[in-house]
């Protein structure tokens, strides 16, 4: 029976650097990650983007490379996959029935790419984003495309959009809301987004629902509710995720849509931890509310953590979210969360297609959206961070930098 003194299950960026960090702070002891895909860690954001686009390999996305984790000592177990947890024991077992020993364990799962239910929901050329297996399916399909149907508003709808745009397929992107990214975003950017794609020749269809996908054996069109069908050679299916964390809840952890951790990123159940996407956590930018973040900040931070608590140290996860995403030429970059703001200021012109949306909360800066405005973005961290209290027509102002609103500004209780 195998056994190891950490064992991490995920091999995305959460269980990447739950290794890499506790290597780093000099813990000597047996270390394995265990993932249920065959390729070692590698970036995923860039799927959606740079890698389905052609424009990166699958080797510069490697988050290391095979030598580091030799060096290192970190065995690493692909293509297996947990499906059951024994914390008395301290213990996983993998689908094929073999069973690994832990001391301690770090599940850094993430999720699975939630998919549609309804008719037609698996026929050939119906694809979700979030695996290089997924990634490489649709671009062995793209030549053969010419019609692409994208079901979803969100950061990967909107990029897989963007790549299959540029690529000279006829896209259209269907959301259920009345807007783009209405879960992430205010109204402003996502007017500003969606005139964007609709200009580079996406159909952008808001408010409207998916009621069956057609086709005979390979997808031909996806059925609206009003009746009518947009043929589609390929469909994006770009609505969320699904914690994976079922192994952890069945064998008695606290949690449900993810798993509940503490500040220390330890769950309910005796030495294991949990991060990243799948990872319940009490966040202080959300007003101490439960959430999950899926970003790669918060993958690596809360590992980073979990590692640092089994090394010994006293930390707990304090970090300020932030979130990226790529859409054509347009860089968005985002920090802190604006759930629950009562104020939206744009500063700056979104005709120079650089500008950003600062969000309030009771007088408090909580967040801002940046869109190819790095220099906001950088200074506007502090403000966030603090819970600036700033004047709104002074933040509206472009011409004034962030960097003296910070200064003159004082942290509020």
């Amino acid at each position: 029976m195998e056994q190891f003194d950490v064992l991490i299950v995920g091999a995305g960026h959460g269980g990447a650097q739950a290794a890499i960090a506790l290597r780093q702070g000099k813990f000597d002891g047996s270390i394995a990650v265990i993932g249920d895909e065959p390729e070692l860690p590698y970036e995923r954001p860039p799927l959606s983007k740079e890698y389905l686009a052609g424009d990166k390999s699958f080797d510069r996305i490697l988050i290391r490379q095979p030598a580091f984790w030799e060096e290192r000592e970190v065995t690493m177990l692909p293509g297996r996959r947990v499906v059951a947890v024994d914390p008395a024991a301290h213990r996983v077992t993998t689908a094929d029935g073999v069973a690994i020993n832990y001391g301690k364990l770090i599940w850094a799962t993430g999720g699975q790419a939630r998919r549609l239910s309804c008719q037609g929901h698996d026929l050939a050329g119906v694809h979700t984003v979030r695996t290089r297996a997924d990634a490489d399916r649709m671009i062995a399909e793209l030549p053969d495309v010419t019609n692409a149907v994208v079901i979803g508003g969100g950061f990967i709808g909107l990029e897989a959009a963007a790549v299959l745009a540029k690529f000279g397929k006829h896209v259209t992107l269907l959301e259920a809301l009345d807007r783009v990214m209405a879960r992430v975003a205010g109204p402003d950017l996502s007017h500003f987004y969606e005139a964007e794609h609709r200009a580079h020749g996406v159909d952008v269809r808001l408010g409207v629902a998916v009621t069956a996908i057609e086709g005979d054996g390979n997808v031909t069109g996806v059925r609206l509710a009003d009746g009518n069908v947009v043929p589609a050679d390929l469909v994006v299916v770009g609505i969320g995720i699904v914690p994976a964390v079922e192994p952890l809840i069945a064998a008695g952890a606290e949690g449900g849509n993810g798993v509940r951790v503490d500040a220390q990123c330890r769950t309910s159940l005796p030495d294991i931890f949990a991060v990243g996407d799948c990872a319940l956590h009490a966040n202080r930018f959300a007003d101490g509310a439960a959430v999950r973040l899926e970003s790669v900040q918060n993958a690596t931070d809360q590992a980073t953590v979990a590692a640092k608590t089994i090394l010994g140290e006293e930390v707990g996860y304090e970090a300020t979210p932030w979130f990226w995403s790529n859409q054509y030429d347009l860089k968005l970059q985002t920090i802190g969360l604006s759930i629950g703001y009562d104020q939206a200021v744009v500063r700056g012109d979104p005709a120079t297609r650089s500008f950003s949306v600062v969000h309030l909360k009771q007088g408090k800066v909580i967040a801002l959206d940046c869109v190819n405005a790095t220099k906001d973005y950088v200074q506007g961290r502090k403000l966030v961070e603090t819970g600036a209290v700033i004047d709104p027509a002074l933040l509206a102002d472009a011409a004034v930098p962030l960097k003296e609103m910070v200064r003159a500004s004082a942290p509020t209780a």
